[in-house]
């Protein structure tokens, strides 16, 4: 068991930003990033992704054309892949899991499984693990880019995209990424958790999702 306490995120210290402002903001700041890690630490077992064709075709119960869709962006990601290698980028992902998978986290971790192959480097971590740190509520959803903002990413109880609240106080940016570090070192690569715990798996049921 990890007694990691996580750090304060105290809603003051930030600014709040609707969904469409951040995703603007999140655009640019990244674009922006050159030679510095970003981290993302990912803790809800379900969302509500919009704007994702196979993420639709999840939830009509397609698991087939869900996997066939996510194969087909592998241009997508190899473009995205070299332009970060010209940024000197590193997205590193902490993707905290819960037994028995979700609907919603069976198809990420397909996702993941995907994006690792070009690069991003995500670590699974299992949930029953992080008690001590959850003794007061789950851990919050948080994007770090380049070491220089935070975001704590905002959700309705469905799952889906509420905007978030942007931090740029040093403090709060540097505890939080050391944080995520230590989930990241204590995780297991999302390959190897992939092929023992998910690619056996039947196709999930739709009514679950």
């Amino acid at each position: 068991m990890l007694d990691l306490r996580a750090p304060t995120l105290p809603p003051e210290r930030g600014e709040r930003l609707v969904r469409d402002v951040y995703k603007r903001d999140f655009r640019e700041r990244d674009a922006a990033i050159r030679d510095a890690e970003s981290w993302k630490l990912e803790r809800r077992q379900h969302f509500q992704e919009q704007g994702s064709a196979s993420r639709d075709a999840l939830s009509r119960g397609a698991w087939e054309e869900a996997l066939r869709l996510i194969d087909e962006r592998r241009d997508d990601l190899l473009e995205s892949a070299r332009d970060d290698e010209r940024r000197g980028f590193v997205f590193h992902r902490v993707r905290v899991v819960e037994r028995p998978l979700t609907p919603y986290l069976q198809w990420e971790l397909h996702s993941l499984r995907q994006r690792a192959e070009y690069g991003e480097r995500i670590r699974t971590v299992n949930a029953e693990v992080l008690a001590a740190a959850e003794s007061e509520g789950p851990l919050p959803e948080v994007v770090i880019l380049g070491g220089s903002t935070l975001y704590q990413v905002l959700y309705d109880e469905s799952g889906a995209s509420q905007g978030a609240i942007r931090y740029s106080d040093t403090g709060i940016v540097g505890r939080w990424e050391s944080y995520i570090k230590e989930l990241y070192g204590a995780g297991e690569d999302v390959e190897s958790y992939f092929a023992r715990e998910v690619a056996h798996l039947p196709p999930p049921t739709t009514n679950a999702e």
